[in-house]
């Protein structure tokens, strides 16, 4: 598979820029020139900062270079991921602009008309020199030349619009989302116990110290029962990122934290470490018996190769089935064991909702739910879009959240 798969990718990715760097630069100026070596220079840098910014993050390479690689490389990223659509659909745009141009009247296109047109002389005359043509003016472009250029700069203009948002809106921090979720096994006392969803935050290079706070900010002010971190927190090691990570302290409410598959690309123990003397509760593979409903939480499936991986029997096999019981699980490919273990509501994260859309439809290809709340059997499984982002700092169509769950009792 990896034979055939490397050579595919990299066919797809070199004749992806390419069309690029033929769309943008070259059918947009006349001849060879320093535009278009200019233009292969931007591609071919963007992905060598993009290529740099990846392996500088994986292997732990010293901190600075990581956020100096960081913001070009992840939001070249998104931005050619936008450029290679935004040309594509111009290709729609193209041939109905040139059949507009072609059906435009000779007099707007520029050419003279026969009422303005100068009177033709009787004999051959000497040009003037006033008359002669000048060789500093520039020739009209041609029509393709003209369209080239119309389209090419629309799909720019598209693709960083639509990025500089998308990173507006990861930059601004996640807004609150309320979702209420009836639970049959909930006494009527517990009606309307609020747990406050945070997943996929993502702290690393880009996102650092005071993005945080503003989680937290937003999570205090909604004034929950209680706080569920639902896995990959970090991007980082806790030497680079624990001061990143501190405003977590300030959760009022009683918190409570999984891991997720970064968390293993990160030191796994580290930060459960960390984050435990940060005050919150890390669950692994473990329950605790609230007054009201059972709040369990299971290691992601990414610590089976250290060893560490989810174990649901654990976590739930020994508890009482008649009280509720709320799992905390990164993935949601998780939920088959929590149907299995007649877990009332399993809270996840992972999918970020695809981020960058048509991102949607590859997390749909892998996650039996990519946002939102879904049902599965006796089971309800709801899943955050995530507060951060991975990669490029940006956002297309999957706004980030941090989601207020309401349980509602069937009995009240």
């Amino acid at each position: 598979m990896v034979i055939v798969f490397v050579p595919l990718a990299l066919a797809v990715l070199v004749g992806g820029n390419w069309y690029l760097w033929r769309r943008l630069f070259r059918d947009t100026t006349r001849a060879p020139g320093a535009l278009r070596r200019a233009g292969a220079a931007l591609i071919a840098g963007g992905w060598v900062l993009a290529v740099g910014a990846l392996v500088a993050e994986r292997t732990g390479a010293p901190f600075w270079l990581q956020r100096t690689l960081a913001w070009p490389g992840f939001l070249w990223l998104a931005l050619s991921l936008y450029l290679l659509l935004a040309v594509l659909a111009g290709e729609i745009a193209r041939p109905l602009l040139t059949l507009a141009i072609r059906r435009m009247p000779e007099r707007r296109r520029g050419a003279p008309s026969p009422e303005t047109a100068p009177p033709t002389p009787s004999a051959p005359q000497a040009p003037s020199a006033a008359a002669a043509p000048s060789a500093a003016s520039p020739a009209l472009p041609s029509r393709r030349l003209f369209v080239s250029r119309a389209v090419g700069g629309a799909a720019v203009a598209a693709a960083v619009g639509t990025v500089g948002y998308g990173t507006y809106g990861v930059l601004r921090g996640p807004r609150l989302k309320r979702v209420t979720v009836p639970l049959a096994k909930l006494p009527r006392a517990a009606h309307g116990y609020r747990i406050a969803v945070v997943s996929d935050i993502h702290l690393g290079p880009t996102l650092g110290r005071g993005f945080t706070q503003g989680i937290v900010d937003t999570i205090n002010a909604a004034q929950p029962d209680l706080v569920a971190v639902v896995g990959d927190l970090v991007d980082g090691s806790v030497k680079n990122l624990g001061p990143a990570a501190a405003p977590l302290a300030r959760l009022e409410a009683p918190s409570y934290f999984v891991t997720g598959n970064h968390e293993y690309f990160s030191g796994a123990q580290q930060w459960v470490a960390e984050v435990r003397r940060l005050g919150l509760t890390p669950l692994e593979n473990a329950r605790t018996e609230l007054p009201w409903f059972d709040l369990a939480g299971v290691n992601d499936v990414a610590g089976e190769s250290t060893g560490q991986g989810p174990d649901f029997t654990k976590a739930l096999g020994d508890r009482d089935p008649a009280r509720a019981c709320v799992l905390l699980a990164h993935q949601p490919v998780q939920i088959h064991q929590a149907v299995e273990h007649g877990v009332d509501l399993q809270l996840s994260g992972h999918t970020h909702g695809g981020q960058l859309w048509p991102g949607n439809l590859v997390a749909a290809a892998a996650n039996p739910t990519v946002a939102g709340l879904d049902r599965y059997g006796d089971t309800q499984l709801y899943v955050s879009r995530g507060a951060g982002a991975w990669g490029p700092p940006t956002r297309v169509g999957a706004p980030s959240d941090i989601t207020l769950i309401q349980l509602a009792s069937t009995h009240a």
